[in-house]
């Protein structure tokens, strides 16, 4: 029987996007923006303020999500998702985002070190894709999940770090998944899933009280430190010497 404190069996790392792994540098609001204006929504209205709003408290869950929540019909969802989803791309397109410092090298550390590495998002897998293309990063995880991946819900069900457990056969158990995120909605979706380590990263949406106030077991500076931490609690849990 594998004893889920073995720390050899931590071997599923799920890691979250845009904040966590990439530096948007504030594009889901400016494309939410641009895609609110093609709806009608007046620049400077209080419901566009509102809305941004809501926007900003909903970092991390899925996108069409957020819409079926502002703009009620279906078919108002829909198209919001769709000018949101292309005014990202473009913005994507621009040169404006950018690899959280040492993030590639974590993901690179990690697998190297033997664990399989997925990266999530609560974007369609066409922007998804367009991040991807942008950084370089088509190769750089064993997978890629969004929530159309996972039966169409993103966080904070836990839906897609499951995907990502039963998909990758990587851990036996599934609290030797270890998720990170910037959000609540991350830590959520990893508290959910039953994941043994659930990781805030300050470089994104939340601070340090709303990832703990959500569940997250650790709070890191970045991903960067991630490799590091993982280390330090096998140490730990080995009762190794210089724990």
């Amino acid at each position: 029987m594998t004893d889920h404190l073995n720390p050899d069996t931590r071997r599923l790392i799920v890691l979250d996007m845009a904040g966590t792994t990439v530096a948007d540098g504030g594009l889901v609001e400016r494309a939410f923006e641009r895609a609110a204006e093609r709806l009608g929504v007046e620049p400077g209205s209080a419901d566009h303020a509102g809305k941004l709003q809501y926007v900003r408290d909903t970092m991390g869950e899925s996108k069409i999500s957020v819409f079926r929540h502002l703009f009620g019909a279906e078919d108002l969802a829909q198209r919001a998702n769709a000018a949101f989803e292309q005014a990202y791309g473009e913005l994507v397109d621009g040169g404006l985002i950018a690899p959280i410092p040492g993030a590639r090298e974590a993901v690179e550390k990690l697998r190297a070190d033997g664990r399989t590495v997925v990266l999530t998002t609560g974007f369609a897998r066409v922007t998804q894709d367009a991040i991807l293309d942008a950084l370089g990063w088509q190769d750089l995880a064993d997978l890629t999940l969004c929530p159309a991946d996972a039966g169409g819900r993103g966080r904070p069900y836990p839906d897609m770090v499951l995907a990502a457990f039963l998909r990758t056969g990587a851990v036996a158990d599934v609290r030797d998944a270890v998720v990170a995120g910037d959000t609540s909605y991350d830590m959520l979706s990893g508290v959910r899933s039953g994941a043994g380590i659930v990781a805030g990263v300050l470089t994104g949406a939340h601070d340090r009280a709303a990832l703990t106030g959500h569940g997250a077991t650790h709070v890191l500076g970045s991903v960067a430190e991630l490799p590091a931490l993982l280390e330090r609690v096998a140490h730990e849990e080995s009762g190794e010497p210089g724990a």
